[in-house]
C-alpha cells in the first residue's frame, strides 16, 4: 500500500484547481434554459427523477422499454431492452458498471469510468452552479440539431470530461446533446415538453448509440419519488460474498512487505507527462519527463534521462545521479531510525506502529466496503468491490480525514494477494492544515494498476491523476498527471555507488 500513499499524498499536494471561469456568452445561454426549464429554484428541489418509456428501434417492430433514474448527488442509471438488445449503464456514486445484451455485469475503468462519473454530475447538477460544481462552458456559435438552429455549448468537467448541448434560441429548451459513453459515441434529442411537477421534461427522446438508433416515448416521469440505492448498484446476481476483509487486508499487507524486497531486484523506466491548465480549462504547460529507477526498501529511487525528448547534458546527468545517490542514503537512514524504534519499542512491551502512514488499516477503519463481485481484469480473476467513508467512524487525524474523503471501487487478484486496480476520487474538498496548506478539490481523481511480472512480484504499470487544489492560498491551477512504467528488468546492484549500472541477470 506504499504505492496508494504515494498516490494520495501526490492528490493532496500537487498544485491545481478545475477551471473556473465561464464564457459569458455560454452561461447566459445555459441561465436562460434553467428558466425556461422551470427555474433555479424548481430544478434545486429535484432529489430524484425517474423516466420510463417505450423504445423501438429503427425498422425493428419490435417495442421494448427503456428506464433512466437520478438521484442525487451522483448517483445514474440507464437501461434499454428492446428485441434481443439488452443495455444497462450506471454510476453508483463509487463504480461505474454495465450490462450488455448478454446479461453479464462489468465494471467500467479509464476512461469509460471518468465518463460515466460526468455523465451522472452533469446530469444530477441540472446545469444549476456552474461554478460550484466546476464546470467549464464555451458557447461555440450556431449549429443544427433535429433540423432546427441551435446554439451549441460545449462543457467540460473538472476531470476533462467534454459534453455538449445544443438548446433553441426561441424556447432555450435543450434539443440535443452528445458525448462519448462507455467508449461510444451517444447523442439524445429532446422535444415534446410537457410539465411534470413544475418542470419541463421532454416526452419525445431519441437515442443514438453508434450506429443504432432508438425512438423514446416517455410514458411516465416521476419527481422526487422514492428511488433506492440498490437500484444503481450491481446485480445481486453478480455479486460475490464478501471474504473477512480484515484477514485479507492482513494478507496484502503481510505480502507487501515480501513484494519490497523482492522488488529490489528490479529496475525499469518510467515516463511522466504532466499538464496544466489555466483557469479558463486550456492548456498552460505540458512537460514529458522520461527516468530509469529501482527500488531501495519499497521505495523508488529514480534518475531523470530525458526532458521534453531532449537527453540530459553531462552536466545534468551527473547532478541526476548526486541526487539520485542522496536519496539512496536518506533511504538507509530512514530504515535504520525506523528498525531502532521498532526495537526500543520491542524492548518496552510496546509495538511500534506508524499510524499517520496512509495504508489498509486506515482504510479498514475509515472505510466501508461493499457491492463484492468476482470479474476478470487483465486476464486474471480479481475480487472487486466498492469503498466509500464508514459514516459511524470519527477521524482521529487528517490522514483519516482525506481517506474518509474518497470513494471509488478497488481490484484485488486474491490468488496473489496484491491490489491489481484502485480507482478513487475525493467526494468533498478534503483541507490539509485547515485550509493554508492545500485545500483537494471535490472530484479530484486518480487511478493505480499494476501486472504481475515474471508470476513472481507485482509492480506497478500505470498511475494517472487528475488534481484540482489550492495550495497555501494561493490561486491553483488544474494539473493531470499520467505516468507509464515499462521495460522492468530484473538485476542486482553491488554497489550503491554504482547506481544506474544493474548487473542484468
Amino acid at each position: 500500500m506504499r504505492r496508494l500513499a504515494f498516490v494520495v499524498t501526490f492528490c493532496a499536494l500537487t498544485l491545481g484547481i478545475a477551471p473556473g471561469a465561464h464564457a459569458q456568452d455560454a452561461a447566459k445561454i445555459i441561465a436562460d434554459y434553467v428558466k425556461a426549464a422551470g427555474g433555479a429554484r424548481a430544478l434545486a428541489r429535484v432529489q430524484t427523477l425517474s423516466i420510463e418509456g417505450t423504445v423501438a428501434g429503427a425498422g425493428d417492430a419490435n417495442s421494448g422499454t427503456y428506464t433512466f433514474d437520478l438521484k442525487l448527488p451522483n448517483r445514474y442509471y440507464s437501461e434499454l431492452i428492446i428485441g434481443g438488445k439488452h443495455s444497462i449503464e450506471s454510476y453508483n456514486g463509487k463504480s461505474a458498471w454495465r450490462e450488455d445484451a448478454s446479461g453479464n455485469p462489468a465494471t467500467m475503468f479509464s476512461e469509460d469510468s471518468a465518463e460515466m462519473q460526468a455523465a451522472a454530475q452533469i446530469a444530477n447538477s441540472r446545469l444549476l452552479n456552474l461554478k460550484k460544481n466546476r464546470f467549464a462552458v464555451a458557447f461555440l456559435g450556431h449549429a443544427s440539431a433535429g433540423g432546427k438552429d441551435a446554439l451549441h455549448v460545449e462543457l467540460t468537467t473538472a476531470s476533462g470530461v467534454k459534453r455538449q448541448f445544443f438548446f433553441d434560441p426561441q424556447t432555450h429548451l435543450l434539443l440535443e446533446e452528445s458525448a462519448s459513453v462507455g467508449g461510444v459515441e451517444e447523442q439524445l434529442s429532446y422535444g415534446d415538453y410537457r410539465a411534470e411537477s413544475g418542470l419541463q421534461i421532454p416526452h419525445k427522446i431519441g437515442l443514438r448509440r453508434g450506429s443504432d438508433k432508438y425512438a423514446i416515448d416517455v410514458t411516465s416521469a416521476t419527481v422526487n419519488g422514492t428511488i433506492g440505492e440498490r437500484v444503481f448498484d450491481l446485480p445481486l446476481k453478480s455479486q460475490a460474498k464478501l471474504p473477512d476483509l480484515k484477514s485479507l487486508f492482513k494478507e496484502l499487507e503481510d505480502n507487501q512487505k515480501a513484494i519490497d524486497k523482492i522488488r529490489e531486484d528490479y529496475a525499469g523506466s518510467r515516463s511522466e507527462e504532466e499538464t496544466e491548465y489555466d483557469s479558463d480549462g486550456k492548456v498552460k504547460k505540458r512537460t514529458l519527463s522520461e527516468y530509469s529507477f529501482f527500488y531501495l526498501d519499497g521505495e523508488e529511487v529514480s534518475t531523470l534521462v530525458k526532458k521534453d525528448g531532449q537527453p540530459l547534458s553531462p552536466a545534468e546527468q551527473r547532478k541526476e545521479t548526486e541526487k539520485a545517490q542522496k536519496r539512496v542514503e536518506e533511504i538507509q537512514k530512514e530504515q535504520a531510525k525506523k528498525e531502532a524504534k521498532e526495537e526500543k519499542a520491542r524492548a518496552e512491551g510496546k509495538p511500534e506502529k506508524d499510524e499517520d502512514e496512509i495504508g489498509i488499516e486506515m482504510f479498514l477503519r475509515s472505510c466501508q466496503f461493499v457491492n463484492p463481485r468476482r470479474e476478470r481484469f487483465r486476464g486474471e480473476d480479481v475480487l472487486v468491490f466498492d469503498f466509500e467513508a464508514n459514516p459511524e467512524y470519527k477521524p482521529r487525524n487528517w490522514q483519516e480525514k482525506i481517506v474518509q474523503k474518497l470513494a471509488g471501487v478497488v481490484w484485488v487478484d486474491e490468488k496473489a494477494h496484491d491490489v491489481a486496480r484502485l480507482e478513487a476520487y475525493f467526494v468533498g474538498d478534503a483541507r490539509i492544515a485547515g485550509g493554508l496548506l492545500a485545500n483537494v478539490q471535490k472530484g479530484t481523481g486518480f487511478v493505480f494498476e499494476q501486472e504481475y511480472v515474471n508470476n513472481e512480484v507485482w509492480l506497478p504499470t500505470y498511475v494517472e491523476a487528475r488534481v484540482g487544489a489550492r495550495v497555501l492560498l494561493l490561486k491553483g491551477l488544474r494539473v493531470t498527471e499520467v505516468i507509464h512504467y515499462s521495460d522492468y528488468k530484473k538485476f542486482r546492484v553491488e554497489t550503491l555507488s554504482k547506481i544506474g549500472s544493474p548487473k542484468s541477470q
